[in-house]
């Protein structure tokens, strides 16, 4: 316990349990906050801090722990006792980790709660399911004090006797057991405001419930139409385990590079699926499904089937724990968490595979990839290259940001970067996340990229902390930068917790999608569905806030359950008339799209071939771009000048009143203040855009001014040359080195060591078959040179 009767409670929320070496519980991912607990602190005052620190509702949180020495069994905090039990039990401990764990799903509803049964003894908590597991009873000796755990399958709920740990039996037979649960159900706190028993003292008859069985998380991997995925390998791979965690088994009935159709093997269930490839960003998305069996499948009960690639990527992740795991250890093991039955062979093969590619990954990391980033920064100074791979070789992290990209974002880009994940075309090993910008002809400028072992909050956190060393390094100030991105699977987070300061726009096609598919469950027609898409439009573009109102009242006249979705949807985030930061009309974030085709899809299997691909497509692209701008003229960049023409054209029917210098009345349609001093229009195009809006052309018209002089520094054709004046050098002795993934995938053999001579096995009761004659007198027991016979 940490001084003044304080222990520090690590609360983790957002991340997962798998199973460990021994049984032991691992949790990975998420994001951990620090919280002082005292023995005297009740749980709802423990709650309020917690929430305050995540920024979430914990009222539908159950809290967990792990007692000291016990990474196998998780207790539930339930009431204030619990908490001061918590704080009793690790006095010999400075911190405890508590785990934030959502229990609505494990909530039965009202319809068919668990009743809570009398309180007699012999009878704790009585489950309406038939087959109800029973308590087992474990006692852990944690210094004077004896705690009995009471293990309902994988939850638990723990106790002292009423009496105290001194009155505690050394063994506890069926009725003390009984007895102790039900002294244990009778204190306040026990049971919540509706009668219902928490979490941790519920017994449940799903024979995979339980923190430690991966297959619980996977049933709701597969969400509906519009899901999208990095390619087809990525969609077999979900698809694979959703099929694990529903317990059903499927056929393909296409199953190519572009498209896929499964359906159920059960004959005449209607439950079928069909994805494709999408023209637009080339990732696989599904099209169609019919998310209903009618064989009864789908409950997780049935049969399960694993294809190869699922097979070898659990087994990597085991012998990642364990190496020495074998064949048979494997087939039950597999088994017993996810219920899939394998044969010997098929695990001995899958073992195989894993072995090869575990092997190539741990060669490129502490071979490869050193070299690499060694010759990076020897051949471009001042870029940043960072391997960081974990202690168990299991993830690898890499980052690459070259001097000439920082240098450009830096000099000549405006505050606005792009994050997202660049799909992979032949590898699910990893993912590429990258933060791109535009430069002053709106063209994309990557200007970092990282290899990370998943897309989540602990990957994308890591990133931005890097990128935030490399921009420091480069003096770059990012307290008014923009980050537009999908907001997606912990990054909204990540922005936040690395860059303090920023704004952070979201992606409006990901909110578009997620509007028409909420929208496809309502009983409109196509044409209304498509009007109340305009609205939603207009209310993203829209620069006031009446206008905004106006489109989505619109949205209220035809349904108020659509209107109630989008101002649910954070419209601060993304709608110009709410959104306090400045996107210069970027609305999506599917500009990192045009790296695609950037990587050969041949390269993917390798970390330091991807990389280099991309750093040669950089290094061709700042050439190319620098060479075209010399045929530039003007003080703005082509694209820029087409739309300040655009503006001139529009400003010559409007009416200018002078009130000062500086200060102007625009009419036309309607009334506009222009201020040339702040540069800023009441129409807030100017401030939105960067550009001067028609209302300003409209007064430099009449008072004779240069549209030019107030247009953006980033617009400018001057900004553009920065942006390229750096250089991207080639790396040497590229060639010498092999990194294809295909490359001495098999260890290399142990040569046999000189001290062991090979031994030729020789039975000397072996009769022999075959009778050899002396070549010179045809006799047998001799050969020609031992021959006595004279010629």
């Amino acid at each position: 316990m940490a001084d003044g009767g304080i222990v520090v409670a690590i609360c983790q929320y957002g991340g997962e349990f798998t199973s460990g070496p021994n049984g032991n519980l691992i949790y990975k991912g998420g994001e951990a906050h620090a919280v002082d607990v005292t023995r005297d602190m009740s749980l709802e005052s423990f709650k309020d801090e917690v929430s305050k620190v995540f920024h979430v509702d914990v009222t539908d949180m159950s809290f967990k722990y792990f007692l000291p020495n016990n990474n196998r069994t998780l207790i539930t905090i339930s009431c204030d006792r619990d908490l001061q039990r918590m704080v009793d039990f690790t006095t010999s401990a400075a911190q405890v980790d508590v785990f934030l764990i959502s229990r609505v799903e494990n909530r039965t509803s009202k319809n068919n709660k668990k009743t809570p049964t009398p309180n007699v003894p012999g009878t704790a908590v009585q489950a309406s399911a038939n087959n109800v597991k029973q308590p087992r009873p474990v006692v852990t000796e944690n210094d004077d004090n004896r705690v009995f755990q009471l293990e309902f399958g994988s939850d638990v709920a723990f106790a002292t006797p009423p009496g105290g740990a001194s009155s505690a039996p050394s063994i506890l037979d069926q009725q003390n057991l009984l007895a102790l649960v039900d002294a244990t159900a009778r204190e306040p706190g026990f049971f919540d405001d509706s009668g219902d028993p928490y979490v941790g003292s519920e017994i449940t008859a799903d024979p995979h419930h339980g923190l430690d069985n991966p297959i619980v998380f996977w049933d709701g991997i597969i969400k509906g139409v519009g899901q999208e995925f990095d390619n087809v390998k990525d969609f077999r791979a979900q698809l694979c385990k959703y099929a694990i965690g529903k317990g059903f088994a499927y056929r393909f009935i296409k199953n190519e590079t572009t498209r896929v159709t499964v359906k159920c093997v059960a004959e005449g269930c209607t439950w079928r699926l069909h994805a494709s490839e999408s023209s637009r960003n080339k990732k696989f998305v599904i099209k169609k499904i019919t998310d209903e069996h009618t064989c009864g499948g789908g409950n997780g009960e049935g049969q399960r089937r694993a294809t190869r690639q699922w097979l070898t990527t659990i087994i990597k992740e085991k012998l990642h724990d364990n190496p020495m795991l074998k064949p048979k250890e494997l087939v039950k093991e597999i088994y017993e968490q996810y219920g899939v039955t394998l044969t010997y062979s098929q695990v001995w093969r899958g073992k195989e595979v894993a072995q090869k590619e575990l092997y190539h990954a741990i060669r490129e990391t502490y071979s490869h990839l050193p070299w690499y980033s060694d010759r990076l920064i020897e051949s471009n100074p001042g870029s940043i290259a960072l391997l960081s791979p974990m202690v168990d070789t299991k993830f690898r992290r890499f980052f690459v940001a070259f001097h000439a990209s920082l240098h450009g974002f830096a000099s000549g880009c405006r505050p606005l970067l792009f994050l997202d994940k660049v799909p992979l075309k032949a590898t699910n090993d990893y993912k590429l996340l990258v933060a791109a910008a535009v430069d002053a002809d709106d063209g994309v400028f990557p200007v970092a990229f990282s290899v990370v072992e998943d897309e989540n909050y602990d990957s994308w956190i890591w990133f931005l902390m890097q990128l935030k060393y490399a921009l420091s390094n480069h003096n770059y100030r990012y307290h008014a930068m923009t980050f537009l991105s999908s907001g997606q699977k912990g990054l909204d987070a990540a922005v936040s917790q690395a860059f303090e300061d920023s704004h952070q726009a979201f992606c409006l096609h990901h909110i578009m999608e997620e509007f028409k598919g909420e929208l496809k469950k309502g009983p409109w027609s196509q044409q209304i569905r498509e009007g109340m898409i305009e609205d939603f439009t207009r209310a993203a573009q829209a620069c006031s806030i009446e206008d905004f109102n106006a489109s989505t009242e619109s949205i209220r006249n035809i349904s108020t359950e659509a209107a109630d979705w989008i101002i649910a949807s954070k419209p601060e985030h993304w709608s110009d008339a709410i959104f306090k930061g400045c996107r210069y009309d970027h609305f999506s974030s599917n500009i990192v799209d045009a790296f695609n085709n950037w990587i050969p899809t041949k390269k993917e299997g390798s970390i330091v071939l991807m990389i280099d691909s991309l750093r040669t497509k950089i290094m061709e692209i700042i050439e190319s771009r620098r060479e075209a701008c010399k045929m530039w003229s003007g003080p703005l960049t082509p694209s820029m000048e087409y739309k300040a023409k655009e503006e001139m054209m529009k400003a010559g029917k409007m009416t200018v009143l002078c009130s000062s210098e500086t200060v102007f009345e625009v009419r036309g349609n309607a009334i506009f203040v222009v201020n040339l001093a702040n540069w800023e229009c009441t129409c807030r195009r100017w401030q939105l855009s960067g550009l001067p809006c028609v209302h300003a052309v409209a007064v430099f018209n009449r008072i004779g001014r240069s549209y030019y002089d107030y247009c953006s520094k980033f617009f400018r054709l001057e900004s553009y040359h920065l942006t390229y004046s750096g250089t991207i050098f080639p790396i040497p002795d590229m060639d010498t080195v092999d990194f294809s993934a295909g490359a001495n995938l098999i260890p290399p053999p142990k040569p046999r060591s000189s001290d062991k001579p090979r031994r030729k096995r020789i039975n000397p009761n072996k009769v022999p078959t075959v009778i050899r004659l002396c070549s010179r007198c045809k006799q047998a027991g001799h050969n020609k040179a031992t021959c006595e016979a004279i010629l």
